[in-house]
């Protein structure tokens, strides 16, 4: 959702970040590690219900995300390796960060937000939250399994920036539980945009291959009635001797 200048410019900042650190010998890995474990220190303070300080955790924690990605372009080691690794983690990253807003609610049965005017807001957020974890995970896992087929999948409304920018908003504002909505409906929402986007894609490949074969098989045809054309039969003909 974010536009690729917005992205260009964030990536550029990041880039001037991380070159004091590329010198000191930090390698991507060790980023991707250490976003990990910020991640487990935003969703301890989150369960301990200091959401303001969780929301701006959040935000800082999805920008040292793109530190080991713009380290790996600086020192140009960029692996395959790096690559799914810095993946798999960020998957372990955003589920954790949830989960410690799961325990918040766990721990607070009498929990209210005076913007939600529903009763039972505890159950309600709980299956918010799962229901965001299975979207988030579904986004992630249509785009790999997409690009896993030769095919690019970054079509759809909820990234993982607009994710982290729309969780971070909801805790500073104390309107948690309304921004838990908007991840669990418009995740779903973006996988499934995928899976269209992936159906058009591989649908318009079908349509064009078809298309080549019969253009093929045309044109096999036409080759063979020019050669029955070009094929002259020769008659015989018969002479009268007058016996």
């Amino acid at each position: 959702m974010f536009s690729r200048r917005i992205q260009q410019r964030a990536r550029h900042f990041v880039t001037l970040l991380i070159r004091p650190l590329a010198q000191l010998g930090v390698t991507p890995n060790t980023l991707t590690v250490i976003g990990l474990l910020l991640s487990i220190l935003t969703a301890v303070v989150i369960a301990q219900g200091y959401l303001v300080a969780g929301g701006l955790l959040v935000l800082f924690a999805g920008i040292f995300d793109m530190f080991d990605g713009a380290m790996a372009r600086v020192c140009n080691s960029a692996t395959t390796f790096g690559a799914f690794y810095d993946s798999t983690l960020d998957r372990y990253s955003e589920s954790i960060i949830l989960f410690g807003l799961l325990f918040y609610a766990l721990l607070r049965p009498g929990l209210h937000d005076n913007f939600w005017p529903f009763a039972y807001e505890q159950l309600w957020m709980i299956a918010l939250i799962y229901i965001a974890v299975v979207g988030s995970l579904m986004v992630s896992y249509t785009k790999a399994r997409a690009e896993g087929l030769g095919l690019e999948c970054k079509t759809g409304l909820l990234a993982r920036p607009e994710r982290v920018v729309l969780l971070a908003i909801g805790l500073i504002s104390g309107t948690s539980i309304w921004a838990l909505i908007l991840l669990a409906i418009f995740s779903q929402v973006t996988a499934i945009e995928r899976v269209v986007h992936v159906w058009r894609i591989t649908n318009r490949t079908v349509q064009l291959s078809k298309a080549a074969n019969i253009s093929v098989d045309m044109l096999a045809q036409t080759n063979d009635t020019s050669t029955d054309n070009r094929h002259v039969p020769t008659t015989t003909v018969g002479t009268n001797d007058g016996g």
